[in-house]
C-alpha cells in the first residue's frame, strides 16, 4: 500500500483535526452508497479507510513515523530487529553486575506502560480513536453495524437514529487494555455520507423534484421519496422554482421534508409551444430581472 499520507493527501507534520478532516472529505467521495457498482471507488475506500487506520491512531502514527510500522500496520524488519535486542537487554546484566540487575518482565511492562499512557496512576488504558462512515439513511432512521477494529476484534455499534456528521459514540471498556486497570473506551466519531437526492437541514430533509412546465402550470399529483419511504403529494396550480411542499413529520427526529420543485423545459423543440407563446400575453405580467437593473 502506498504511504497513508500519500492516500490521505496529508503532510507529516499535519494536525489530528487537519487529517480527520481530509478523510472525511475522501471517504464521502468514494462512499459504495454514492457509487454504486463502481469497483474502482469501492477499492479507493477501502485504501482511504486502511490509511486512516494508520493515522487516526496516535500510537500507529508515531510507530510509522518512527519506521517501525508499515504503511498495512506490519512491523518492519527494524523494529523486529530492535525488539530483539530488547529482549537481549532485558535477559543480560548491565555494566557487567551481579545476578538479579537485569530489566525483568515486570520492568518491560511498565517501561512500555509508562510510553504508552499506561501504568501511571490508575493504570487505566487508553482511549483509542476510530471514524465510521454511514449513509446518510442510516444516520436519518437509525442502524446497526458490525465494524472490525484493527487488533481483529468485532463491535456491534449502534447509529443512533437522526445522529449528526462529526457525532462521537462513547464505547466503554473497548478502548486499550491498561496494564493494570480497566481498559480505555473506544472513540467513534460518525462521518455522514452524502445522498444523492436528499440533503438536511437542521432536523428537515429536503429533496429537489423536477416537474414538467404543464404539472407547474396546471398542478398535479407526484410520487415522491421521502427518508421513510415513498409518497403521494399534490402540486398545486400556478407552482414556481422553487416552490416547497412540505411533509410534516417526515424529517428527521420530528422535523419535516420539504419537496422542492423545480419546473424543467422538455427536451428538444416544441413548435406547438413556441406558436403559443409568441402570441401569449399574460395576465399578471411581471420583470423576473427586476432586482439586477440597479447593479
Amino acid at each position: 500500500m502506498a504511504d497513508p499520507y500519500d492516500i490521505l493527501g496529508v503532510q507529516r507534520s499535519d494536525s489530528e483535526a487537519t487529517i480527520r478532516k481530509a478523510y472525511r472529505k475522501l471517504a464521502k467521495r468514494y462512499h459504495p452508497d454514492l457509487n454504486p457498482g463502481d469497483t474502482q471507488a469501492a477499492e479507493r475506500f477501502k485504501t482511504i479507510n486502511a490509511a486512516n487506520d494508520i493515522l487516526s491512531d496516535p500510537e500507529k502514527r508515531a510507530r510509522f513515523d518512527r519506521g517501525e510500522i508499515d504503511a498495512e500496520g506490519n512491523e518492519t524488519a527494524a523494529a523486529r530487529a530492535d525488539a530483539g535486542a530488547w529482549r537481549q537487554y532485558a535477559g543480560a546484566e548491565p555494566y557487567g553486575g551481579g545476578a538479579g540487575h537485569g530489566f525483568s518482565a515486570d520492568d518491560l511492562e511498565t517501561l512500555f506502560g509508562h510510553a504508552f499512557g499506561e501504568g501511571m496512576g490508575s493504570g487505566r488504558g487508553r482511549d483509542v480513536h476510530y471514524t465510521l462512515t454511514v449513509s446518510f439513511m442510516e444516520a436519518a432512521n437509525g442502524a446497526k453495524r458490525r465494524v472490525t477494529l484493527p487488533d481483529g476484534r468485532t463491535l456491534d455499534v449502534t447509529i443512533p437514529a437522526g445522529v449528526r456528521d462529526g457525532h462521537v459514540l462513547r464505547l466503554r471498556g473497548q478502548g486499550r487494555a491498561g496494564a493494570r486497570g480497566a481498559a480505555g473506551d473506544a472513540l467513534v466519531e460518525i462521518s455522514v455520507a452524502p445522498h444523492p437526492v436528499f440533503r438536511r437541514e437542521g432536523d428537515d430533509v429536503l429533496v429537489d423534484v423536477p416537474i414538467t412546465l404543464q404539472e407547474a402550470v396546471l398542478g398535479a399529483t407526484l410520487e415522491v421519496p421521502t427518508v421513510k419511504g415513498r409518497v403521494r403529494v399534490t402540486v398545486p396550480p400556478a407552482s414556481g422554482d422553487g416552490t416547497r411542499l412540505r411533509l410534516k413529520g417526515r424529517g428527521i427526529g420530528g422535523g419535516h421534508q420539504y419537496v422542492v420543485l423545480h419546473p424543467v423545459l422538455p427536451q428538444g423543440e416544441e413548435p406547438a409551444l413556441a406558436e403559443f407563446l409568441r402570441t401569449w400575453k399574460p395576465a399578471h405580467p411581471f420583470n423576473p430581472r427586476a432586482g439586477l437593473e440597479d447593479l
